[in-house]
Formats: structure tokens, C-alpha cells, sequence
């Protein structure tokens, strides 16, 4: 089993990488690109013998409790079988 966990800054937070990287894309001609915001990744393999719901408490904790600072980074995540 495997899970995806995406973490990024809440949009009342400020994110200047999203904006240096958005003013590097208007520089190259994509003018048409209003926003970016900028985050993190992280891929989690979990054992086989872990039930799905167990599987989603397990790393809903793990996202809240040591992937993100909860008060500036929301998160998702996805687990796949």
C-alpha cells in the first residue's frame, strides 16, 4: 500500500517562492499563468497487512503531526492500494 501526502502554505500565507517562481515564468512568455504556489510532495509505503481505514488514520496522523506545521501548512493526501 502506498500513500501521497501533499503539503503546501494555507493561502493566507504568504508564499514568495510561488512568486519568484511565477515572475520567472512571466519572464519566459507565460504570461497567461495568474498564480503559483509552491509546496511539497511526499510518497509513504505502508505494509500490506494495514487495512484501509488504518491506513488513512496512520497517515493523516503522520501528515498532521510531523510533515506539516499546522499553522501555516494545510495537507491532502490519497492512499492507493
Amino acid at each position: 500500500m502506498k500513500a501521497k501526502v501533499f503539503v503546501a502554505l494555507k493561502r493566507t500565507v504568504l508564499d514568495p517562492q510561488g512568486k519568484t517562481i511565477l515572475a520567472a515564468l512571466r519572464d519566459l512568455g507565460y504570461a497567461d499563468v495568474a498564480d503559483v504556489r509552491q509546496g511539497k510532495f511526499f510518497e509513504i509505503g505502508l505494509s500490506d497487512g494495514l487495512g484501509a481505514e488504518q491506513a488513512r488514520q496512520q497517515i493523516e496522523r503522520i501528515a498532521r503531526d510531523v510533515l506539516t506545521n499546522p499553522v501555516i501548512e494545510e495537507f491532502s493526501y490519497q492512499v492507493e492500494p
